[in-house]
């Protein structure tokens, strides 16, 4: 995820100030080698706009005006193999501020598919099978005052491909520990059906088993006694990656100062 400045949109529609300086977020997929060489990039606003979707880029929203962030990109979640319902190169999207999940394909600059109901600022896009995705939907719901709030608490919610159904993941597991990170958030479906979640702004790691019971959980909290936010965690359970670590952990070296 990148922004592009200058900006590759008109800058009559959209001006041509830097984000920082209170311009639009042409936010932007990009693909880089292993020696950082940019092997592809294309901008969200232009794929909203060769894809009959621009009217999302000028919504009137709360305030009548001009949208400077209407995107907000925050999470791309590439494809590695191909079925029924995409190819390998293809990739997931998640756009926060559209309240959409794109499924793009770069080599034909195409959307394949897109979700935008009944998920509120959404976050992380795993892909658990041929045909079924998970999302951490955040339930974020803007109201009345110009609030935002969790409506409820965030949840996990599965995309089934072949009968276009949604359904819940250990929905009541979230509700009882009240699982509710406003942004950000992140989850991992396990190969044995364990759930990570990490709450980020409020600095709490949960795993719960595959039956809803909570595994363990842990406190972002600092020797001065204060809860500070996750930074989008990993949970490693795969033997390989489990051997390095143990590698790492029983080894003499020390990290240099």
């Amino acid at each position: 995820p990148s922004h592009i400045y200058p900006q590759s949109l008109p800058s009559r529609m959209f001006g041509n100030l830097h984000p920082l300086e209170g311009g639009y977020y042409d936010d932007a997929i990009v693909k880089i080698s292993a020696s950082g060489e940019v092997l592809y990039q294309k901008s969200i606003s232009k794929i909203f706009i060769e894809n009959n979707l621009e009217s999302r880029l000028s919504m009137i929203g709360t305030t009548h005006r001009f949208q400077l962030d209407p995107i907000h990109l925050n999470d791309i979640q590439p494809v590695n193999y191909d079925s029924q319902f995409w190819k390998k190169g293809d990739v997931f999207i998640s756009l926060g501020h559209q309240q959409m999940v794109l499924l793009f394909r770069p080599s034909s600059d195409e959307v394949i598919w897109k979700l935008e109901s009944n998920i509120f600022h959404q976050h992380d896009i795993d892909i658990l099978n041929e045909h079924k995705i998970s999302i951490f939907n955040n339930n974020r719901k803007y109201v009345f005052g110009n609030k935002s709030i969790i409506d409820g608490n965030n949840e996990i919610l599965i995309y089934n491909f072949i009968n276009e159904e949604i359904s819940g993941y250990l929905s009541d597991a979230l509700n009882r520990e009240d699982v509710r990170t406003v942004s950000d958030g992140l989850s991992e479906i396990l190969p044995n059906g364990n759930l990570f979640i990490e709450e980020t702004n409020y600095g709490r790691i949960l795993l719960f088993n595959a039956d809803g019971s909570l595994r363990w959980t842990y406190v972002n909290r600092a020797a001065d006694g204060y809860i500070y936010n996750m930074g989008w965690s990993r949970i490693l359970y795969e033997e390989e990656d489990i051997n390095i670590i143990k590698k790492v952990l029983n080894s003499k070296d020390k990290c240099s100062e």
